[in-house]
């Protein structure tokens, strides 16, 4: 938690972007019945019937000094969707920093080795050496501000049936324009030291 918690206070490096990296599921639903568009008086009415259309997986990028963020839709979660996230992240997001401060929970796909999975063994090493891994504690991804996002997408863009991937990506891009065009950023207050206070029945007691 502390070192989570170290890397927020360090002040904005161009050269070192910090970058929080989450990912949730969103269940597609397509409408049986057209909905009724709202008029003035009346809001728009859907019916209760609807078509599961299977699951799509997000991942979020959010560098929260920098206010930006990239929602990626996959099928899947798997090792190989997380290693292309981060090759797209170090390799088109920022190909030309020193290194990326990744910080994320530890889900067991979220390591250097999905990337040796889904690559030769050397762009693996390649890849795993742009990165700075820092893990939130079990039972700690509250710490990640990936969440942040994430909550403020489900609560604007996500609240609502959408039927297939590609009106869910249509959609997600939108949001995150809308939010990276007014340099949306997290002035995160939490600190070690409120930590020790707050949260001292956490840490291990001495005798």
């Amino acid at each position: 938690m502390e070192d989570v918690l170290e890397v927020y206070t360090r002040p904005y490096d161009p050269q070192r972007p910090v970058v929080c990296l989450d990912e949730t599921s969103k269940q597609l639903i397509s409408e049986k019945a057209p909905p009724v568009p709202a008029v003035p008086g009346e809001s728009a009415r859907y019916d209760y019937e609807y078509a599961r259309e299977g699951v799509a997986n997000l991942f979020m990028l959010f560098a929260p000094l920098a206010g930006q963020r990239d929602v990626l839709v996959t099928e899947r979660r798997t090792r190989k969707d997380y290693a292309e996230c981060l090759r797209l992240l170090s390799d088109e997001t920022y190909p030309e920093v020193a290194k990326i401060v990744l910080v994320q929970d530890n889900l067991n796909t979220h390591s250097p080795a999905s990337l040796y999975e889904a690559f030769a063994p050397a762009e693996a090493k390649r890849l795993a050496e742009r990165f700075e891994f820092h893990y939130t504690p079990k039972h700690g991804s509250w710490l990640n501000m990936a969440e942040i996002e994430f909550s403020i997408l489900g609560r604007q863009c996500l609240s609502r049936r959408i039927a297939d991937a590609a009106d869910l990506r249509r959609e997600t891009a939108a949001w995150e324009a809308i939010r990276d065009g007014a340099v949306t950023s997290v002035n995160w207050q939490f600190k070690t030291e409120d930590a020790r206070i707050k949260l001292r029945r956490l840490y291990p007691s001495i005798e």
